[in-house]
C-alpha cells in the first residue's frame, strides 16, 4: 500500500543564535564562541571584550568526558567485576574579566553579571553555549555554584576584576540544540493488484533505521497524528551479549475513555520523563499498555525502529524527534 517514508531530517534551529562574535581558544577545544542564557531570556556573550567582560581561557575547565562513578564486586580469584556505571554532575570552571571605563561603569557590570548567574538558584538553569566556526553548537543546562567574589587583592574591585565562577549541571552531558526528526505519515491509497489481495486495518507507517550521531542514549519525543485507534513503537536491538531483544510500547486511545483518535487529532508522548498528553493538555498517561510499556531511548549509532498504526487513515502521521547528546563540548 501506498506509503511517504521521509528519512531523517535536521530542521533549522529557530532559537537565538550565538551572540556577541569574537571567539577565544579553549583547553583542548580549540577556537569557540561562548554565550550564556539566563533563565529570565538575557543573552550573555562571554567571548567579546568590547562588551565590557570575557572569558579568560586560562583557567577554564570541566568541558571534557563526563564523570563517572563504577560500581565493582570482588573477583575471589582477584580483582573486580564492573557492575554499574553511573553518570555523575558536572563541575564546569569558568573565569570571567569584568572592567570598565570608571568605578560606576564596572560596578553596573558587575552586578548585573553576578544576577545573571545566581538568578538560576531561583529561577532554573541557565543555559551555557559553545559554538565551533562549523556552525555546530552544544549546549549544557548549569547552576551558579560559587565564585562571583573577585580577587580580593590590592588594586582589584575598582575598574576591573575577575570572577572565577564554578557552574553545575545535574545532566553532565552537552546537548545539541537542533533536533533531529524523523516524519512517517500515509499517503492516498490508490488501486492495486497482487497476486494473493489482503485487506488489514493495520498500516507500518515506518520501518527504518533511526541514527543517533551522539554520544550516549537519547529519550525521544513521539507525536501521533489521527486517525488511529493503536498505535505501537518498537525498537529492535543486540545487546552486548549478541541476544537480540526488542522493546515496545502501545498507546491506545480507549483506555482513558477517548475513543479512537480522529483524523487531526494528535497525542505527545515523552520518554524521560515519562508524559503522555493529549493535544489539548490533558494526561493520557494511562493510554499506555502498562505495566509492559517500555519506553525505550535510542542507543549511538543505528537503531531499527517501527511505528505500527491501526484504523490509520491518508492524514496519519507519526514525528520522532531528540536532541543528540555528547560527552564534551
Amino acid at each position: 500500500m501506498p506509503l511517504i517514508a521521509a528519512p531523517a531530517t535536521t530542521p533549522p534551529d529557530t532559537g537565538p543564535p550565538p551572540a556577541g562574535g569574537g571567539g577565544i581558544v579553549l583547553p583542548e577545544l580549540g577556537r569557540a564562541v561562548v554565550t550564556y542564557y539566563d533563565p529570565a531570556g538575557g543573552v550573555w556573550p562571554l567571548t567579546s571584550r568590547a562588551l565590557g567582560w570575557f572569558t579568560l581561557a586560562e583557567g577554564v575547565s570541566g568541558l571534557g568526558v563526563t564523570p563517572y562513578e563504577l560500581t565493582s564486586d570482588a573477583r575471589a580469584r582477584g580483582g573486580a567485576r564492573l557492575r554499574h556505571v553511573q553518570a555523575q554532575p558536572r563541575s564546569i570552571v569558568w573565569p570571567v574579566q569584568v572592567q570598565g571605563d570608571t568605578h560606576l561603569e564596572f560596578v553596573s557590570r558587575w552586578r548585573k553579571l553576578a544576577t545573571a548567574f545566581t538568578r538560576t538558584l531561583r529561577e532554573g538553569p541557565g543555559v551555557l553555549e559553545i559554538a565551533r566556526p562549523d556552525g555546530s553548537r552544544r549546549r549544557i543546562n548549569v547552576y551558579y555554584q560559587d565564585g562571583f567574589e573577585g580577587r580580593g587583592t590590592r588594586g582589584s574591585g575598582w575598574i576591573t576584576d575577575v570572577a572565577v565562577m564554578t557552574l553545575w549541571c545535574e545532566d553532565p552531558y552537552w546537548v545539541d540544540p537542533v533536533p533531529v526528526v524523523v516524519h512517517r505519515e500515509q499517503a492516498s491509497s490508490g488501486s492495486f493488484f497482487t497476486p494473493y489481495p489482503t485487506v488489514s486495518s493495520s498500516q507500518v507507517l515506518g520501518a527504518t533505521t533511526v541514527t543517533n550521531p551522539g554520544d550516549v542514549t537519547v529519550w525521544p519525543t513521539w507525536t501521533i497524528t489521527g486517525p488511529a485507534t493503536l498505535v505501537t513503537f518498537t525498537v529492535t536491538r543486540r545487546t552486548r551479549t549478541g541476544e537480540i531483544v526488542t522493546e515496545s510500547f502501545t498507546l491506545n486511545p480507549s483506555s482513558v475513555g477517548h475513543g479512537n483518535l480522529l483524523a487531526g487529532e494528535k497525542v505527545t508522548v515523552r520518554t524521560d520523563p515519562p508524559q503522555v498528553r493529549y493535544q489539548d493538555g490533558s494526561n493520557w498517561v494511562g493510554a499506555l499498555n502498562w505495566p509492559s510499556a517500555v519506553l525505550w531511548g535510542l542507543e549511538p549509532g543505528a537503531n531499527q525502529v517501527t511505528f505500527a498504526l491501526s484504523g490509520s487513515g491518508p492524514t496519519s502521521a507519526v514525528d520522532l524527534s531528540f536532541n543528540p547528546r555528547y560527552e564534551t563540548a
